[in-house]
């Protein structure tokens, strides 16, 4: 009953920004932490960054700094702002949350079907 859908990837030069959004529906009764995961090809699937729901923020290294995660409880939405954009962040980029929906009773973990940011000149 729960569907994440991101949005936002795309191509952009080295130095650019984007801004990817994943927005969360369904019987939705509670989401707990939100985060972006990052899969390169020839790579495992990395944390990027994640954010509970009192808006309390990890980063990996590599983003630190330029990335930042945020959310709007109100929309089921989180972002992730990505700035001064390098090569390396190439991946396809996943949305995701800790989700409680009906009928469960309890939370547990949604994925998004991910979206590509691609960073080349």
């Amino acid at each position: 009953q729960v569907q994440l859908v991101e949005s936002g990837g795309g191509l952009v030069q080295p130095g650019g920004s984007l801004r990817l959004s994943c927005l969360a529906s369904g019987s939705i009764l509670d989401i707990n932490t939100m985060g972006w995961y990052r899969q390169a090809p020839g790579k495992q699937r990395e944390l990027v960054a994640r954010i509970t729901r009192g808006s309390r923020t990890n980063y990996a290294d590599s983003v630190k700094g330029r990335f930042t995660i945020s959310r709007d409880n109100a929309k089921n939405t989180v972002y992730l702002q990505m700035n001064s954009l390098k090569p390396e962040d190439t991946a396809v980029y996943y949305c995701n949350a800790q989700i409680t929906a009906m009928p469960l009773s309890v939370s547990r973990d949604y994925w998004g079907k991910g979206t590509l940011v691609t960073v080349s000149s």
